[in-house]
């Protein structure tokens, strides 16, 4: 299993690290450029290197890490959240989490929700340490619902990320249904996300081709397309290398929806099924890799 805890983290850093320089693009099916590239000038991320993720994998790093040393609160997280965003070291983080980290420094206070009512996948990143961490599927949501309300307070926000976390949760448990439990579970907690998320896997089991899932299920930066276009691509690509390169040129929210598909595959077939050019080329591997087995030796520790 802590060849999976590794798998998973390293796996959604490759997908946000490949997803980045394509972020707010339009689709690209015809030529699919492979490997790490830098976003084009002008870009809000052109000042990353290629191989380097954006704010996606820093949550979630933030979060696992506050897990594995038994400091994670709502609070706590609130708190360097906010001191990520007042010296600059968050990566072009959507607005709701923008909006909040403002609220949080202006008005000193790091208790309570200081969330927006938007339903964008910024919170996203943040589920996967929960999904990873907590046996029981209810702490798991619980966890991540109160984790999301610290930016987002929209259902379908918090329904986001408590599917992607039930995604790694069962897939790292060895459950071949994860993607369908996964999709429960969003129903659960937003009924139209629920409904989005099974509409995608109908169109994935009817064989619609990938323009045609596109063009239906779309890849704004919303739960309701980037959730279940994720999941459209985790069901219809069975091949690792291929599944990153096409969701890293999917367009739009490229870096949540390939940050999600990585989160799977290292949750279901461990770090040693990430292409290992991806993996030398990633930011930050080591300590991705530390927070990993720190985080899974608290897991085991746990009573």
């Amino acid at each position: 299993m802590l060849d999976q805890f590794r798998g998973c983290l390293l796996g959604a850093a490759i997908g946000d690290a490949l997803g980045m320089a394509r972020e707010t693009a339009p689709p690209n099916f015809q030529r699919l450029h492979t490997g790490y590239r830098r976003a084009w000038r002008g870009h809000p991320n052109a000042g990353l290197k290629p191989g380097q993720f954006t704010d996606d994998t820093q949550t979630m790093l933030l979060v696992a890490g506050m897990l594995a040393e038994s400091t994670y609160s709502e609070q706590e997280y609130a708190a360097a959240l906010a001191r990520m965003y007042m010296n600059g070291e968050l990566r072009f983080p959507d607005a709701a989490v923008d909006a909040a980290c403002r609220h949080i420094l202006l008005s000193g206070e790091v208790s309570g929700s200081k969330g927006v009512y938007s339903s964008t996948a910024g919170c996203t990143g943040i589920a996967v340490p929960f999904g990873l961490f907590y046996d029981d599927p209810i702490d798991v949501a619980e966890r991540v619902v109160k984790a999301c309300s610290v930016t987002h307070t929209h259902p379908a926000a918090h329904a986001g990320a408590v599917s992607v976390a039930m995604l790694v949760h069962h897939a790292v448990r060895g459950r071949p249904d994860a993607i369908t439990l996964a999709g429960k579970h969003a129903t659960l907690e937003d009924v139209t996300l629920g409904n989005r998320i099974r509409d995608a896997l109908n169109l994935e089991q009817e064989g619609i081709s990938l323009e045609g899932a596109f063009s239906v299920i779309g890849n704004d930066v919303t739960v309701y397309q980037t959730i279940p276009l994720a999941f459209f691509l985790i069901s219809r690509i069975k091949d690792v290398p291929i599944l990153l390169t096409t969701a890293a040129n999917i367009g739009g929210n490229t870096d949540t929806i390939t940050f999600i598909c990585g989160a799977y595959v290292g949750a279901v077939y461990g770090r040693s099924a990430l292409p290992q050019g991806l993996l030398e080329g990633l930011e930050g591997k080591d300590e991705i890799e530390s927070v990993a087995a720190r985080l899974y030796q608290r897991y085991t520790a746990k009573p």
